[in-house]
């Protein structure tokens, strides 16, 4: 069992914030004596000095450095954990824990997450996982809130709450100069680099080639959209990918796009669990995207 005493951390944080036995001892309510035996314990019981005295007052030696930084994070989460439970109140500051799944657009997280890149007071952690692990700690209360291209069901021991936040059109993406015409059929002597034939992208497309006769020379395969854009940059070969993947490439003029495919789509879900106490961050990165996606849309 722990010999940590934390009725005995808490008179050492007040001390250590203080510096003065005498003045700690009456803001306290309680004995000079009685408070210096409360560290003298606190001491003993953990082996180690944590103040040298100069003159008349205690000051800190480097074990007591240490101590006071875990002691103030200890009381400081156990004053927000009072609001916690007595407010039902999640404290701004507190990180938020985003889960994104490893295989999709880096692009599309980091314009999901603009609101707290913005913001000089927001703390945030990202974790890229495969589904499995991503909803496991979604589960555990590891994670806040998962971005995945995957959807997920619900089911009676778990009750997903899994939201649609975009749907982005797949195109033909390629490096530039290519003269390539409108139409699928005529793309049969044309390299490509494509994600992995159990991805939906991938299943959209092997039927648009079946219905257009085209018998793809597949040179490479990567289910990291990251992998799949520098390939596609690199390689010289074609690939379909969402634009947001590439808008950067596309920008710059290192890639072109040549074809939109008719009626695929990259799916981008918001998935989290049925909890009454939510972190106060999720409602104002999903305002502000819906904001963000009315305000493309009116523009369109």
């Amino acid at each position: 069992m722990s010999r940590l005493n934390y009725h005995h951390l808490y008179y050492f944080w007040q001390v250590a914030r203080g510096g003065n036995l005498t003045e700690t001892a009456q803001r306290l309510h309680i004995s000079q004596s009685a408070l210096s035996a409360q560290i003298k314990q606190f001491e003993q019981s953990m082996q180690v000095q944590l103040f040298s005295r100069q003159g008349r007052r205690l000051v800190l030696t480097d074990s007591g450095y240490q101590t006071l930084k875990y002691a103030e994070d200890i009381f400081s989460r156990g004053e927000e954990l009072e609001q916690l439970l007595l407010k039902g109140m999640q404290p701004q500051h507190n990180p938020l824990r985003i889960g994104t799944l490893a295989t999709m657009s880096r692009n599309f997280i980091e314009s999901f997450i603009a609101p707290l890149l913005l913001s000089s007071n927001v703390r945030y952690s990202l974790f890229s996982m495969n589904q499995t692990a991503l909803l496991n700690a979604l589960a555990a209360h590891q994670l806040d809130l998962v971005l995945s291209n995957i959807a997920v069901q619900g089911t009676d021991n778990q009750l997903w709450q899994c939201r649609l936040l975009a749907r982005q059109p797949v195109a033909v993406i390629g490096p530039p100069g290519k003269a390539l015409p409108e139409n699928l059929a005529a793309y049969q002597q044309q390299r490509w680099v494509l994600p992995p034939v159990h991805s939906p992208i991938r299943t959209a497309f092997d039927a648009l080639a079946a219905q257009y006769q085209l018998q793809p020379d597949v040179v490479a395969e990567a289910d990291d959209m990251a992998m799949l854009r520098l390939l596609t940059r690199d390689s010289g070969a074609l690939s379909v990918i969402p634009e947001v993947v590439v808008k950067d490439e596309l920008k710059n003029g290192s890639l072109e796009k040549y074809l939109m495919l008719p009626e695929v789509y990259e799916n981008f879900y918001f998935i989290t669990t049925h909890r009454e106490l939510m972190h106060p961050q999720q409602s104002l990165l999903l305002d502000a995207f819906d904001a963000q996606r009315l305000s493309y849309s009116a523009n369109s």
